[in-house]
């Protein structure tokens, strides 16, 4: 007996070893990066950034002990703080500035009066909500809020007055948990802007999902009848936007983790009906991930598309803006804005910005550039962006969700 119990601890003791080692690996490989976006902010960057009306940058980029770096000709200052984890931005039917909080499960309005570039308060729109994220408007004979929660959709009547939601109704069930929570919406252009769009992330880094809803971008009428798929191998797509010229839907997407530090790439896609992005089977510009089921066998699909533009692997790419022409200089015009939320798991962090996609008036890629950077220090993240929000008359509004503040960028 006590000979067994002696092997025993010395079977327990290797395979304690072997764990140890296995995990330290893993650990190494795959979250040695992790700090950033799970440590808090080294400094507060509200107290970094000057006063909205001194916010000026240098005549070229910004290389100064102001922490952020923009192109010159910009300023930036801080519109509104302490929001906790803003997310989501919109506008409500009133014009005021409206931000989901889903940390919180509220959403609030950030109401200008003065114009002076700083919010007057911070005003609960709706709260006791389940992780609401995604936010629209719809004005026909009266205006409704529409609120993505992690498990449905619902609208509301809307109180312009005193920025208050009433009279909840439910419009779509949606699935609930999983590693991806978030719901995004998105209003389809005209003449099918009475077609909601809704995202629906994935349950997992990758697998085949049971539920018909995930890992897709599903559409219905505006009260949530004839839900079903419009485009499908999504992985996560949080955000959503309408192209100015050509009318169609641009979302960022976030690929699968645990290929190594440059595998497979993020990607801006053009979501078109009926088309398969590939996850989890495909990546980027359509290539087979040979980790995932490797011996599934495919055919060439037509319905299969692949990226339209491939992003940095990690980089995790959320809100995305297109740039109007009025009040912008045309170098700009219709240049597409996204934000890089920001690696957890590359050894070398990466994203933690703000990029310029320099395209064509049909959406052809051109080039690249930063176009705020300097979140990412060598003590942590300062910040890391969310959404964004662009205006006519050079106003860009950004959320950031690790430094609770919502920025306003002037040109």
């Amino acid at each position: 007996m006590c000979e067994m119990k002696k092997y025993a601890v010395i079977f327990i003791f290797i395979f304690l070893l072997v764990a140890g080692a296995w995990l330290g690996y893993f650990y190494w490989q795959n979250l040695r990066g992790l700090g950033p976006a799970l440590k808090p902010p080294p400094e507060d960057i509200a107290k970094l950034l000057p006063p909205e009306k001194s916010a000026q940058v240098p005549p070229t980029i910004n290389e100064t002990e102001f922490p952020l770096k923009l192109p010159a000709g910009f300023k930036i200052s801080i519109f509104a703080k302490g929001l906790g984890s803003p997310r989501v931005m919109t506008y409500d039917p009133a014009g005021n500035i409206v931000v989901s909080i889903p940390a919180q499960g509220k959403v609030v309005a950030l109401p200008d009066k003065n114009s002076d570039g700083v919010a007057d308060e911070v005003v609960t729109v709706a709260e006791g909500l389940n992780s609401p994220h995604g936010l629209a408007t719809r004005c026909t004979e009266k205006c409704e809020f529409f609120i993505a929660e992690s498990n449905q959709v619902a609208y509301y009547d809307y109180d312009t007055k005193n920025l208050k939601t009433f009279n909840k109704r439910k419009i779509i069930d949606l699935p609930s948990g999983g590693n991806h929570i978030t719901r995004t919406i998105l209003f389809m252009p005209s003449p099918n802007d009475h077609k909601l769009l809704t995202s629906v992330g994935s349950t997992c880094n990758v697998c085949e999902e049971n539920d018909w809803r995930r890992a897709k971008i599903l559409i219905s009428n505006a009260d949530g009848g004839d839900l079903k798929t419009f485009a499908s191998g999504l992985r996560n797509s949080v955000f959503m936007a309408i192209h100015p010229v050509t009318g169609k839907i641009w979302a960022t997407e976030m690929g699968r983790d645990l290929l190594g530090d440059d595998l497979p790439p993020d990607e801006i896609n053009i979501v078109e009906e009926d088309k398969d992005y590939g996850w989890p089977y495909f990546y980027g510009k359509d290539i087979r991930d040979a980790a995932f089921e490797p011996n599934v066998m495919f055919e060439q699909n037509p319905d299969r598309f692949g990226s339209h533009i491939d992003i940095p692997a990690h980089s995790s790419p959320l809100g995305l803006a297109f740039i109007p022409e009025e009040g912008w200089p045309q170098e700009y015009w219709h240049n597409l804005l996204v934000a890089y939320h920001g690696s957890w798991n590359r050894t070398v962090p990466t994203g933690y910005k703000i990029v310029r996609y320099k395209l064509d008036e049909q959406g052809n890629y051109l080039g690249e550039e930063d176009f705020i950077s300097g979140w990412l220090t060598n003590e942590g993240a300062l910040g890391r962006p969310v959404d964004i929000l662009v205006q006519p008359g050079g106003i860009i509004y950004v959320s950031d969700d690790k430094a609770g503040v919502i920025y306003r960028i002037t040109h």
